[in-house]
């Protein structure tokens, strides 16, 4: 089976939302044959990275840049993960009150340094989650179970 990991940090409404938006989707039932494990960012482990065949990955933007909580789940997995989970599928949803864009580039960079494959534009959403915002983040979690099915297949 398939594992899909979803890390995220959620602190507000907002991110739950779209968390559960994202987990919805990566969770419906014409999709089989993938396990869904679930961490917050503080949490997560390369044991975690290591045992997953994709991951999405939730922020809020603050001040600028991904939460800490997330940024201290790369420094935990960064070494670890490094070679052994090159071309590993990723997707991530960011919220921010006016602006993700540092948010995105930070994760992005340090994404793009341990060799993960990008199967998906990220989905930034500003202000409050509306229904386009949650359905695109549905979307994000479906297509992340779907590349996790096609690197296991």
């Amino acid at each position: 089976m398939a594992r899909l990991l979803i890390v995220h940090h959620t602190p507000s409404p907002a991110t739950q939302v779209l968390l559960e938006a994202v987990l919805e989707g990566a969770r419906t039932d014409e999709i089989e044959g993938v396990e869904v494990v679930t961490r917050p960012a503080l949490a997560a482990t390369a044991v975690d990275v290591l045992a997953a065949d994709g991951v999405v990955l939730g922020t809020p933007a603050n001040i600028g840049y991904m939460s800490g909580a997330l940024k201290h789940f790369f420094d935990g997995v960064y070494y670890p993960c490094l070679t052994d989970t090159a071309g590993l599928p990723y997707a991530l949803y960011v919220h921010g009150n006016d602006d993700t864009a540092g948010a995105v580039r930070a994760v992005e960079a340090i994404a793009k340094g341990m060799s993960w494959h990008r199967h998906r534009p990220p989905v930034s959403v500003t202000g409050a989650p509306d229904a386009a915002a949650r359905e695109a983040c549905w979307e994000l979690g479906a297509l992340s179970a779907l590349a996790t099915l096609e690197r296991v297949g």
